[in-house]
């Protein structure tokens, strides 16, 4: 079942997944653009198509919007398929999902000429949920069946090593008969908000649930990760999906949760609440009732997959493609969150077959007004430029050799 799961979340949310291999020593990273090193600069994530058992290869480069980079040759290979990655504090983080084995946290800085430095490599428990978290990336491995204990990591992004850790009981906080399986972590003040799922836990149904209709937020404090509360609603189904960030916190402190209403029992779906946003006022730890944002309804049918925050209220919306289901080719969209407004992207391929991951929330360009995005079709695989204002995207960065998975800026 896990296999499965990541293979899907791969195809339809980072990329390409291949199988596993050791790292490559002797493979180096493309020369940088000549900089002072102190100006940010993107990694890009590639997956080698057409070569079985290789993992993805780093590739840096400070301009997004043209020329060509490559696999051939050139990039950093990580160690391990399923590797996921984030920045926090100047820092570059790659993540390794082991599969039930435990899984190697690498740490990268930049040098002087904007390339990548491995600085730190150890090994951590295989991991569903990171987030950067006051100095720490927050991860919590959650345990779909069996054990009824998620466990949560406290990673110093300074001394790249586990300073905290400890347990909640997921089937406790469930309180239902079912399982609380968090989809991510998000920093909210000095809180953690851990919005999760409800799921059976049990063969043949694991992600199976029968309660549809409901959205749950675990609040934390932190560092000490003490249940404060569950926050509940029930206009919409639950909040993020596996491997995916529903939470964004605005630059007004408010926090938005989009729902993908893709809740299913026994194979079947059967979420009946539409698609949609809510919301959480900062410094409250219940949901805004006077707020209630139906994407499903404004975009004619079509479900949310998953998303990324631009600012200013305006997201980044991955669209499942098939009308009322939560499947098919995605498709790309600008929401605004304030306005309630919603504009399909133009200039993008009719047919995606996979993107870079939705939850680098740092692929928006300094000046606010575009973001990157990796598509992958039959034809290659590109980073296009959205204009946010105009929900419109051109052709970029070409990358040959390999399917986009991830962009992180480092700065």
């Amino acid at each position: 079942m896990k296999k499965s799961y990541l293979k899907w979340f791969f195809v339809v949310g980072m990329g390409v997944a291949l199988g596993a291999c050791s790292s490559d020593d002797d493979t180096t990273n493309p020369t940088p653009e000549p900089g002072t090193g102190t100006q940010s600069r993107y990694v890009v994530a590639s997956a080698p198509i057409g070569s079985q058992g290789v993992a993805d290869y780093l590739l840096t480069t400070g301009d997004l919007s043209q020329g060509t980079i490559s696999t051939v040759g050139q990039g950093i290979e990580q160690d391990g398929s399923y590797r996921y990655y984030l920045t926090h504090k100047g820092k570059f983080f790659s993540l390794l999902y082991g599969q039930g084995n435990p899984g190697a946290v690498t740490t990268y800085a930049l040098d002087e000429k904007g390339g990548l430095v491995k600085t730190s490599d150890f090994q951590s428990e295989t991991v569903q949920v990171f987030a950067p978290a006051g100095d720490d990336i927050l991860t919590i491995k959650v345990p779909r069946s069996g054990n009824e204990s998620a466990s949560w990591f406290r990673i110093n992004a300074d001394q790249s090593k586990i300073v905290g850790e400890g347990q909640v009981n997921i089937v406790k906080l469930a309180g239902n008969g079912e399982r609380a399986h968090f989809t991510w972590a998000t920093q909210v003040g000095d809180k953690i908000f851990a919005p999760y799922m409800s799921i059976k836990g049990a063969a043949p149904d694991v992600f199976g649930t029968v309660n549809p209709d409901s959205s749950w937020i675990a609040v934390f404090s932190y560092p000490a990760m003490t249940l404060d509360k569950v926050i509940k609603d029930n206009r919409t189904s639950f909040i993020g999906s596996y491997f995916n960030n529903g939470l964004s916190v605005d630059e007004n402190g408010d926090v938005y949760a989009f729902s993908p209403a893709s809740a299913t029992n026994s194979g079947m779906a059967t979420s009946t609440k539409p698609s949609a946003f809510v919301r959480i006022k900062k410094g409250t730890t219940e949901f805004d009732q006077s707020y209630f944002f139906n994407v499903q309804e404004k975009s004619g049918g079509y479900k949310i997959a998953n998303q990324t925050y631009l600012g200013s209220g305006k997201f980044l919306l991955y669209m499942y493609g098939d009308l009322g289901k939560a499947s098919g080719s995605k498709k790309l969209a600008i929401a605004d969150a304030y306005n309630q407004t919603f504009s399909w992207v133009t200039g993008v391929p009719d047919v995606i077959a996979s993107s870079s991951a939705s939850y680098n929330n740092n692929t928006v360009s300094d000046d606010k007004k575009s973001v990157f995005v990796g598509i992958n079709t039959d034809a290659g695989s590109w980073v296009y430029t959205v204009d946010i204002a105009t929900a419109t995207a051109r052709q970029g960065l070409k990358v040959e050799g390999g399917a986009i998975t991830a962009i992180v800026k480092v700065k």
